[in-house]
């Protein structure tokens, strides 16, 4: 029940109500990440001028960054084929995918930060002030 009201009423967990009918009524299933997003596709009705559209259904939080960089190539139409079909393999200079942490707990905070765990140094005077003796 709390799933369809949040279908309902938000548009940030996972897919609206109005996403569910169109997956449902024209898209076709493309394929699943490791993180657990799925991804669709539905063919253009200008197919000359206008390219398929591509959506991704994602697995709790709607956020762009958790879409890892091979179904993001696919995505964006820079390939042609998903990481299922042509078995994307990473080079050997990518890191492993992790989603954008800004906002959370775990996000990076620097030294000196208002909500780090290191107190910032308090601030000394850049100057002395004259006295006349």
């Amino acid at each position: 029940m709390m799933d369809f009201l949040k279908q309902i009423f938000s548009w940030w967990n996972g897919q609206t109500l109005g996403l569910r009918f169109y997956t449902w009524r024209k898209g076709e299933f493309v394929g699943e990440d490791q993180f657990g997003n799925r991804y669709y596709r539905a063919p253009s009705a200008l197919p000359r001028s206008i390219a398929e559209r591509r959506w991704v259904v994602y697995n709790g939080y709607a956020e762009a960054s958790a879409i890892p960089p091979g179904w993001h190539g696919w995505m964006h139409h820079r390939d042609a084929n998903p990481p299922t079909k042509n078995g994307y393999q990473p080079r050997e200079w990518e890191k492993p995918h992790h989603p954008n942490l800004t906002g959370t707990a775990q996000a990076y905070r620097p030294p000196g930060s208002i909500v780090g765990s290191v107190a910032p140094k308090p601030a000394k005077p850049d100057y002395e002030a004259w006295r006349p003796e």
